[in-house]
């Protein structure tokens, strides 16, 4: 009976500290960073290469999408024009890496010549 109640404790021990190192690597967990653009498509022909290009680039530098287009609801100020795209990356020099990678670099030009766009790189919070 004392082996099977050391051997409990010992797996009741070893799950409270599994948790509590989760929760603290959770706690000090360096922010996400954010690739966030507010696009005016002029020509939606040529912007369908560029939207066609992209994904697989965000994907190969750990991003993911969590806005594309959809509907924009004005709440206070001037409702955006275009489209709102948010790209999540891993930190702020992910989000960096992939706008600075010569994949995007190359895709790039394709949005500039058939969209208007302003495009960010934003620190999230720390978790």
């Amino acid at each position: 009976m004392n082996k099977r109640r050391f051997l409990l404790s010992v797996v009741a021990t070893m799950a409270l500290a599994a948790t509590g190192f989760t929760i603290l690597r959770a706690a000090t967990a360096a922010p996400k960073g954010y690739v966030i653009a507010e696009i005016t498509v002029t020509d939606p022909q040529a912007y369908k290469q560029y939207a066609a290009t992209v994904p697989a680039i965000v994907a190969k530098f750990g991003g993911r999408y969590l806005v594309r287009g959809g509907q924009t609801v004005g709440v206070e100020g001037e409702v955006p024009d275009g489209r709102i795209v948010v790209i999540e990356f891993q930190s702020l020099a992910a989000a960096r890496s992939f706008e600075d990678s010569f994949e995007y670099k190359a895709a790039a030009p394709l949005r500039r010549k058939a969209a208007r766009s302003r495009v960010f790189l934003v620190d999230g919070v720390s978790q």
